[in-house]
């Protein structure tokens, strides 16, 4: 017998344990030979990482999805690995050795290296615990690292391989520099926080003409939010066709406290109607500059130190072509070496002192930080390595555009598109020491040689150096002499970008650059299942990457699912106390209610907005199943391996078989087709809505009535029927179905490799029968309810209009609906009786008269006056929405908020005014 309740803290750590000893989600795992494959990768978890609640609701539709192909009969991998992550781990190591008194430089590279290696030894991967307690159903045999041996054997194919096709090459440009952690950084790394500063407003002399602050035209005015940066500004751009400023295009002006000459140049970039329409352009210091300074052939000059300092009197690329005056010089002393925020308060002093300062406005604006160092990133001019994306992109386009891989929902495409069709370099290098080592060496006069290994670089530059007119040629023949690593060739120190290595997770997982068999078997993948914010940075990627070394699309489907957001669809932060931790939900509520909430929330473009009830509600779905199966037991209901649909001749047995069926169908395509919160309504309905309601209360007269053949068949059916809930769920809730299946009969399988349901049987007529009797005695029942009728009262049933098919059902199911509908006999007439609340079912009109019941007036008044509530709020509500202060500066949430109470009281008002037009028929 079924323990009185389920106990998700003791039943679930023994069910892994079972799949594990079965070794039960290996690859191909209970497949037949020559079965489909179906296979995902799993988006690597960073090493550092702990599961948050977006991983729960990544892994856990990649679950359904895996468990559901599982007993599909399909060859199913589910693909699991970690990420190295560069700068995160570097950092969480970092601390930890500073925390015993040791900085990184303290230690050579391979010693801090091994450092990482001892940590991830101890403390990494904590996360594939957790993923494994909210029950995903990875082949945790083949667990993958993205600095694993094979792993870092397809990274060094691919970089050398991009750079011998020119497609991999080193080039000077800006990057998002974090003067923190001193590397370059990707976009994904840079966070957008918006702040309160200052639009100072500076007047550039025009060169030749005596600067006269009260003369507009020896000066040119620009504004800026970065003072600083002027030290590098090379040019002053104006729109074309900005009248203002046509005669000074192609002059110079005079950057004040430097008195480098500077061009006023025409270019699309400034706005005429912005500002002054003059815009001061620093090509080092910004992207859009960057642009501008090349389009206009402008100098670039890096006026920064790594660490953000200023860079001047030793800045060859500063002082060129500048002779200052001995004032000047002493400004360029003053300002060297300070930190960059200290160096923007001495020019601004420094501006306004000189008279070149108009005037400051306050002004808020988006600054981007770094997202692990927490400090202001700078665009930074340094060299750097870098992947021609534009090239890749073009056929990881035509993929999409084509159809060969599809997004969904479908509206992400144009994101994709957006970026790709406008894709820049990709820089890859990175200013690290833990991470994949770049392959490349230089020689003694900077020549690089890109090779898999220091021998082969070194194979290399031998045939280059002893080439007949190589000045080299004689130093490098002695070199070679006593050669040692090391002595000819320098290692370039970087590392690569994290998300090089996770580009080629779709093969390189699978043995690439090796053909093995699991390349064969699984290459293509299925779904790659992610969020949205990593469309650009990794989904991108490995479309370009996976068609150009596998010649073919990593995944055929991109399913991208949206945020979690709080109960009242905030964004989970720590900074506003609202993040809710799922492992917290698995230790309350167990892991299967968790997910099945997930799943149900899961609509396709809709973020999913978790308030913990929903979980406990969920938790106690579960126990209603759990309580069916007790019912079942308790019956005397068994398995019955004889049993067949077809042979039932219960009309009520036919029913369940037929919405059984007919769920497994709805299921089964709300899986498919990637609508998750359909699949999972769909199961809910069934369960609890049609077998723990229905089926389970009227079986009860079954159970204790004298006909065994019915009793047996009805036993039969009903073993049958949660044999197939267990398995139609299961995807969903793992945990409590698989113990479930153990529990009701003796099996030599598990759950999860049982062969998924088949919608075979269909009994409409029986299925339109019992739903006859459901909707009827459910109308009653909302009758009842809305107009406050006592529970003991019981009231006669008058069918009115009824053909012979309805009465037929009538006499048939007067013992169900007198008994459940609280009635006290059935009646057929041709016209209503007075004072009756009356329901149309299908052709006929169910009649109560509640006349002797209830007080008919006052619970008119009753409902008058709570229509009268509910209009007065869904008035206050309509107002504060219809003020547009509110809804442009209330957080989202609180008018998002308003809106769900506004909908939730007009469907209050509806249900109140159907309530209230019954009482007045009935009077």
């Amino acid at each position: 017998m079924l323990d009185k309740t389920y106990d998700a803290k003791t039943v679930e750590p023994i069910i892994a344990k079972a799949w594990e000893d079965a070794d039960a989600f290996a690859a191909g795992a209970g497949a037949e030979p020559g079965a489909d494959p179906f296979a995902i990768v799993i988006p690597p978890p960073n090493v550092t990482g702990s599961l948050h609640m977006g991983h729960a609701l990544n892994n856990t539709l990649q679950d359904i999805m895996v468990r559901f192909e599982r007993m599909r009969g399909k060859n199913v991998l589910w693909q699991p690995g970690m990420d190295h992550a560069g700068i995160a781990t570097q950092m969480v190591v970092e601390r930890k050795l500073a925390a015993e008194g040791i900085r990184r430089r303290d230690l050579t590279r391979e010693e801090f290296i091994d450092k990482i290696w001892e940590w991830k030894a101890e403390s990494g991967g904590m996360i594939f615990n957790q993923l494994k307690r909210l029950g995903a159903s990875c082949d945790w045999s083949r667990e993958r690292f993205t600095m694993d041996e094979g792993l870092s054997e397809a990274v060094l194919e691919v970089f050398v391989t991009l750079y011998q096709q020119g497609l991999i090459y080193k080039d000077k440009r800006l990057v998002n520099w974090d003067p923190k952690l001193l590397t370059a950084i990707s976009d994904l790394e840079v966070e957008q926080i918006e702040l309160d500063g200052s639009l100072w407003h500076f007047r550039y002399p025009v060169e030749g003409k005596t600067y006269d602050p009260e003369d507009a035209s020896t000066y040119i005015t620009v504004a800026t939010t970065r003072p600083e940066t002027m030290l590098g500004d090379t040019g002053v751009a104006v729109h074309p066709e900005d009248e203002r400023y046509t005669a000074l295009v192609g002059k110079n002006v005079i950057l004040p406290l430097v008195g480098r000459r500077i061009c006023v140049v025409a270019d699309d970039y400034s706005d005429p109607e912005k500002g002054t329409g003059a815009v001061k352009i620093t090509p080092a210091h910004d992207f859009n500059d960057f642009e501008v300074g090349k389009r206009n052939d402008l100098r670039m000059i890096n006026i920064l130190n790594t660490d953000a300092t200023t860079n001047i009197v030793d800045n060859e690329d500063f002082i060129e072509g500048i002779e200052p005056t001995p004032e000047q010089a002493a400004v360029w002393q003053q300002l060297h070496g300070l930190d960059r925020f200290e160096a923007r308060k001495l020019i601004v002093q420094l501006m306004e002192e000189g008279g070149y300062l108009a005037k400051i406005e306050p002004h808020r604006h988006m600054v981007p930080h770094g997202d692990r160092g927490g400090v202001p990133i700078e665009p930074f001019l340094t060299d750097q390595w870098y992947v021609d994306a534009a090239t890749l992109a073009k056929p990881a386009i035509a993929s999409v555009r084509e159809g060969r891989t599809n997004f969904v929902p479908k509206n992400w495409e144009k994101t994709y598109f957006d970026w790709m069709e406008n894709i820049q370099p990709w820089c890859i290098s990175r200013q690290l020491w833990w991470g994949h080592q770049i392959p490349a060496w230089y020689g003694p006069d900077g020549k690089v040689f890109v090779a898999k290994s220091e021998q082969e670089a070194l194979d290399q530059a031998v045939e280059y150096y002893l080439a007949v007119d190589t000045p080299w040629r004689d130093w490098v023949k002695d070199q070679l002499e006593n050669y040692e690593p090391g002595k000819i060739l320098t290692r370039d120190e970087d590392v690569l970008d994290t998300w090089f290595s996770s580009a080629l997770w779709p093969f390189s997982t699978l043995g690439w650059p090796h053909q093995t068999k699991e390349l064969e078997t699984y290459y293509q993948t299925d779904v790659l299942v992610t969020g949205f914010d990593i469309i650009f940075f990794w989904v991108a990627r490995m479309m370009m990457m996976g068609l150009h070394f596998m010649k073919e699309e990593p995944f055929h489907t991109v399913y991208v699912h949206a945020l979690v957001r709080d109960k009242t669809g905030a964004k989970m932060s720590k900074s506003k106390g609202n993040v809710i931790d799922p492992l917290e939900l698995i230790d309350e509520y167990g892991a299967d209610a968790l997910r099945f909430t997930l799943a149900i929330m899961a609509a396709q473009g809709r973020d999913v907005k978790l308030d913990p009830a929903r979980v406990a509600g969920y938790r106690n779905f579960g126990t209603k199943l759990w309580n069916a199966t007790r019912f079942a037991e308790m019956n005397e209901v068994k398995r019955d391996p004889s049993f067949k649909p077809e042979d039932a001749k219960l009309t009520l047995n036919r029913w369940v078989l037929t919405e059984l069926g007919r769920a497994t169908a709805a299921i089964t395509d709300g899986i498919t087709s990637y609508r998750f919160n359909d699949a999972a309504a769909s199961a809910y309905r069934f369960v609890w809505n049609l077998v723990c309601d229905w089926y389970v209360e009227l079986l009860k007269p079954v159970f204790m009535g004298d006909d065994e053949a019915a009793k047996a068949e009805s036993r039969a059916c009903m073993a049958y029927v949660l044999d197939e809930i267990y398995k139609l769920l299961h995807p969903m809730m793992p945990f409590m179905t698989e113990e479930l299946w153990k529990q009701t009969a003796d099996r030599n399988t598990l759950l999860c490799q049982a062969a998924w349901p088949t919608p075979d049987f269909e009994d409409a007529a029986a299925a339109a029968e019992i739903n006859w009797l459901i909707e009827l005695v459910t109308g009653i029942r909302s009758v009842r309810s809305e107009m406050n009728v006592p529970p003991s009262a019981t009231a006669p049933l008058v069918l009115v209009g009824a053909n012979e098919q309805s009465r037929e059902r009538a006499a048939r199911h007067h013992a169900a609906i007198r008994r459940l509908a609280r009635v006290s006999e059935i009646d057929f007439a041709d016209g209503g009786p007075k004072g009756a609340a009356q329901i149309v079912i299908g052709e006929a009109t169910a009649c109560l008269p509640l006349g002797d019941l209830i007080d008919l007036k006052a619970e008119e008044a009753r409902l008058t006056k709570e229509l009268s509530k509910n209009a007065d709020e869904i008035g206050r509500i309509e107002k504060k929405l219809g003020n547009p202060n509110f809804v442009s500066k209330a957080a989202p949430e609180v008018v998002e908020a308003e809106r769900e109470k506004l909908t939730t009281l007009q469907e209050g008002r509806a249900k109140l005014e159907t309530a209230i037009a019954r009482v007045r028929d009935a009077s």
